[in-house]
């Protein structure tokens, strides 16, 4: 049994208080007993029966909820540097895909990477997530485009919580690109390869929700549709890559679909700002990759606000648009290069991020949440997007254990 009681801090609750700030406690204590949180509070009104507990006190730090990054690519294989290089010298995002890189390059890497190398390639990445006191990852699957390396990818991404204390939530993306053998044959890749995919991963266990890429590049709203039909009669929860580079609807079809995300919108307009409020889904900000392909749209801020579409914030770490692991940085560049505030990019890293992931027991610091804590050397959560390329992490608690 695990019982502990952390003092001396200054905490920023995140819970029961609505979009109004940070629901900041000062002088106040955290009771944890078997990885929850049992207790919070004013440290002069600790209940008697933790008073046993075993104590560390932390004079005055920040005490917040563990941060989660609810959209990441970080299991793959090889790196795209030389495409970097190439958009730099003036090829776009698009010329670089229908020529046969972005993802079919690392496609090809992947497939020929075993799980083991999966696995030791993603683990570094992973590691500089929680040095940034993260508790909760997404990882999807994606650059297999095949039933074999696409379950191969998830079984890896399942992995890695075995091997590091941290939540994985995984979700399929086989919707992701159209595999060199299936060019010009979109529907039947969706049918033949997709599908199936999808069907072996949720028999296999390895499935929490399914994803897609509604692009010009990729695919249609109809044929996510099929997709999305698909993860409906195995009982899976949806979300979606929508409108990053051109508007083809796809928010408003995630929304329909009742999706716990939208994700990137960049081109989101009014009407898809309108269906997301309705639906509850979660506006997902990635500012990595926006940052990194140097595009100029940004997603309608005032729209999503004026809605009330709850705002999460990712790295979106991939080897081509975002090769970025940095949490702390997603929310500098949602503040600096969408003109986020610091209250509404912290809130994408804690309790909007566990909503897109459908978690109910993190983001939060309140009673029967898991303890999934970081204590930072900091006064107030507004530094952690304020700083650049400084981590103030002091300590950090998953379930309960530093």
């Amino acid at each position: 049994m695990q019982e502990q009681l952390l003092t001396k801090l200054r905490v920023a609750k995140m819970a029961d208080v609505g979009q109004a700030g940070y629901g900041l406690l000062d002088k106040a204590a955290v009771a944890i007993k078997d990885g929850r949180i049992a207790w919070v509070g004013p440290e002069a009104e600790i209940p008697d029966h933790f008073s046993h507990f075993a104590r560390t006190s932390y004079d005055g730090r920040l005490l917040t909820p563990g941060l989660i990054d609810c959209h990441t690519h970080v299991v793959f294989g090889g790196n795209r540097a030389a495409e970097f290089e190439m958009r730099l010298n003036g090829a776009t995002y698009e010329e670089v895909a229908r020529a046969g890189g972005g993802i079919i390059s690392t496609v090809k890497a992947t497939r020929g990477a075993s799980e083991s190398e999966l696995l030791a390639n993603a683990l570094p990445r992973v590691d500089a997530m929680l040095a940034e006191g993260v508790s909760v990852i997404e990882v999807k699957s994606g650059y297999g485009l095949d039933s074999e390396t696409e379950l191969r990818m998830l079984r890896v991404a399942r992995a890695i919580q075995s091997v590091r204390p941290v939540h994985v939530l995984t979700s399929f993306l086989g919707a992701h690109a159209i595999p060199p053998e299936y060019k010009g044959q979109a529907d039947a890749y969706i049918d033949d390869v997709c599908i199936q995919a999808l069907r072996a991963a949720h028999a296999e266990k390895l499935v929490d929700a399914v994803d897609g890429f509604c692009e010009g590049i990729a695919f249609s709203t109809a044929q996510i549709a099929r997709v999305f039909d698909a993860a409906r009669r195995l009982g899976l929860p949806v979300k979606l890559h929508a409108e990053q580079l051109s508007n083809l609807g796809g928010a408003k079809l995630a929304a329909s679909y009742g999706a716990l995300s939208a994700d990137h919108i960049e081109y989101l307009d009014e009407e898809g700002a309108i269906a997301l409020a309705k639906s509850g889904t979660v506006a997902v900000i990635l500012p990595g990759a926006f940052y990194t392909l140097r595009e100029t749209q940004v997603p309608p801020l005032a729209a999503l606000r004026h809605h009330g579409v709850p705002m999460a914030l990712a790295t979106d770490c991939n080897p081509g648009s975002s090769p970025m692991t940095s949490l702390l940085l997603a929310m500098n560049m949602g503040c600096t290069l969408f003109r986020m505030t610091p209250l509404e990019a912290f809130r994408g890293v804690t309790v909007n991020a566990a909503r897109a992931l459908g978690l109910h027991d993190c983001g939060t610091v309140a009673v029967g949440q898991r303890a999934d804590l970081a204590i930072w050397n900091a006064e107030h959560p507004a530094e952690l997007a304020y700083r650049i390329g400084f981590n103030p992490l002091h300590q950090r608690t998953f379930g309960g254990v530093t």
